[in-house]
């Protein structure tokens, strides 16, 4: 194997929509206040009978589909998240066993906040190197509604539910996603911890607004530029960037800043808010499903979040 390709996409959104309309009937704010600040219009939550790992199985199903594969042909599956319901089994043995995927296929959850499906990406990429079949599903779900603090206006405005799924292939005549990644330690600008609700112990999300601010303003460009550098590139070479949903104000700053064309590098935020590990899946499907990612092209995907964590890579598209 020298390289992977991008060759299905999928992507799943709870039934519920939530407009700034809504959330203005309970916490002190308003939709102009929202749509200025964060270019958030409405996001999608899960109803009680719904949850994360049936948004993953959705779009899992709909990646094979689209990619052409079976169950049968998957040897790596990954899924990125931070709110399963579960702290064992993973979100992905539970998804091999609703899709039926074959007992020897590598499993594993893995925890790397709004920068996780990246993540996941980069570590199927060199997973698949010891596969004993040539394809692995990434798969990013959140179902972030779950962690908000409903009290926190300026937090629980930004955050919404979704999965977003894709299928690489390990292919002869691919490059490799020369990825970019990195860690800070930080468990105070952005984090989950848990907290006592009665007899249930439940992660609640805090986050310092400015300081993630600063943060994401700083290493989303700054991320970009170490891929383009890994692949020998100018950012005229790509094709779109797909960014992750966090805020519409931190990506038109690093889109200024890289000097990028606007129009490569469109997003969903309006619609969907921040889904955490699943906004750049999705984005990353709907930009496939709408013919803006054709065949033979290259979009260069980069996610941050908690931890604080960060990472790019480089994806064409089969």
């Amino acid at each position: 194997m020298s390289g992977v390709k991008l060759v299905g996409t999928g992507s799943a959104l709870p039934s519920r929509t939530v407009t700034n309309d809504d959330l203005a009937k309970i916490v002190d704010t308003s939709d102009e206040w929202i749509r200025t600040r964060t270019g958030i219009g409405e996001r999608h939550y899960c109803t009680p009978e719904e949850n994360h790992g049936q948004l993953a199985l959705r779009a899992s199903q709909c990646a094979l589909d689209d990619a052409g594969i079976t169950a049968q042909d998957v040897g790596i599956c990954l899924v990125a998240t931070f709110t399963s319901s579960n702290a064992t089994p993973s979100t992905a043995c539970l998804l091999q066993r609703d899709l039926g995927l074959a007992e020897d296929t590598l499993c594993l959850d893995l925890n790397a906040a709004c920068a996780g499906f990246v993540y996941a990406l980069h570590v199927a990429e060199q997973l698949l190197l010891d596969s004993p079949r040539p394809y692995a599903l990434v798969v990013g779900a959140d179902a972030v509604s779950r962690v908000i603090d409903f009290t926190d206006r300026s937090t629980c405005v930004l955050f919404g539910d979704g999965a977003g799924a894709a299928v690489l292939g390990a292919q002869a005549d691919a490059s490799p996603l020369y990825a970019a990644w990195g860690s800070r330690g930080d468990d105070m600008s952005l984090c989950a911890p848990n907290e006592v609700d009665g007899t249930a112990v439940i992660p609640r999300l805090r986050m310092d607004g400015r300081a993630v601010f600063r943060f994401a303003t700083e290493i989303l460009p700054a991320c970009t530029q170490k891929v383009l550098e890994r692949a020998g590139l100018d950012i005229a070479q790509v094709d779109r960037f797909v960014f992750h949903q966090a805020n519409q104000r931190i990506v038109d700053l690093a889109v200024k800043k890289l000097g990028a064309d606007p129009g490569r590098c469109g997003g969903n935020i309006a619609r969907t808010g921040n889904t955490s590990a699943a906004s750049v899946a999705i984005l990353l499907d709907e930009l496939c499903r709408t013919g803006a990612l054709a065949s033979g092209e290259r979009a260069l995907c980069v996610g941050f979040g908690a931890g604080l964590t960060w990472a790019g890579a480089l994806l064409e598209r089969a």
